[in-house]
């Protein structure tokens, strides 16, 4: 793997992209009226959560090098591929970048962009270690970009992105312990106190599906309330169905091997939610 290849694969873009896109699902919640909306600072709120998740996944790498070096020894930092020093540099510049995307679209825009950051810090140098805490640190900064979305177009939160932003809370949450599944060789190692490292995976995997489940009980909670179309429930069905699945093959096999897989899987269930969300509202 050359050095452009390692950047792409240290910054994740699929992850870098679902966050941008997820800035774009929360504007749409608020304001479906196409006609009304500026779409330049959506643009700007697409590049901020695009570059500040670039950042965090840098930044995450960065501090997780000793643990990759066990768990994923194959990774751009743990491999030498990308440089301690290159990776703090393209941290930094990723992260203005984003700022600066967050500066044009608005000052409240920049202070729920720095707050964001400063959570991600937080994690990596101090809640990391802390295993469930650090896994919602996680979760809410995966919740805000739907906040911030909302906050581009209407400088206030509405109730169905706060539904979904929860949503995402949750179901993230049941992610992040999965990883720590997979992640529990070296987190032992480095001493992280994840569920899986102290009570076991068999437990870790019990609290990640029922992260998975309570995601799932809210799904009728928008159609109930009517903020979104009929068209949102089949999506809906199929992604709900997509976590049952996933939950069940979880439990019944919480092996490394098998918890990488569903944490992969569970991504493809994120675009489902946010492809659902948006369609029921603009329809």
């Amino acid at each position: 793997m050359h050095k452009t290849g390692g950047i792409i694969h240290l910054i994740r873009p699929i992850n870098c992209i679902m966050m941008g896109f997820a800035v774009f699902v929360g504007s749409i919640l608020s304001n479906p009226v196409f006609a009304s909306i500026n779409w330049i600072n959506i643009l700007f709120g697409f590049g901020t959560g695009f570059m500040l998740t670039a950042a965090a996944m840098i930044i995450n790498d960065y501090y997780d090098r000793t643990i990759d070096a066990i768990n994923e020894p194959s990774r751009p930092i743990p491999s030498g591929l990308i440089s301690t020093r290159e990776a703090l540099l393209l941290f930094f510049a990723v992260s203005v970048i984003g700022f600066v995307f967050a500066y044009f679209t608005s000052v409240l825009c920049l202070l729920v962009a720095f707050i964001s950051w400063i959570l991600v810090v937080v994690y990596v140098t101090v809640g990391k270690k802390s295993g469930l805490p650090g896994n919602f640190l996680v979760s809410t900064c995966v919740a805000i970009p739907f906040i911030y979305g909302s906050i581009i177009v209407l400088d206030i939160i509405v109730s169905s992105v706060l539904i979904f932003a929860f949503m995402a809370f949750l179901s993230n949450t049941g992610r992040e312990i999965t990883k720590g599944i997979v992640d529990v060789k070296g987190d032992k190692a480095e001493g992280v106190k994840t569920i899986a490292t102290i009570f076991g995976s068999k437990s870790a995997a019990y609290v990640a599906v029922l992260f998975y489940l309570m995601a799932v009980f809210l799904t009728p909670i928008p159609i109930i309330l009517g903020l979104v179309s009929i068209w949102f429930i089949p999506l809906i069905i199929v992604t709900d169905v997509a976590f049952l699945v996933f939950s069940f093959l979880l439990l019944k096999d919480y092996s490394r091997k098998n918890a990488k897989k569903i944490k992969n899987f569970i991504l493809l269930c994120f675009i489902l939610g946010l492809l659902s969300f948006l369609v029921g509202v603009i329809t």
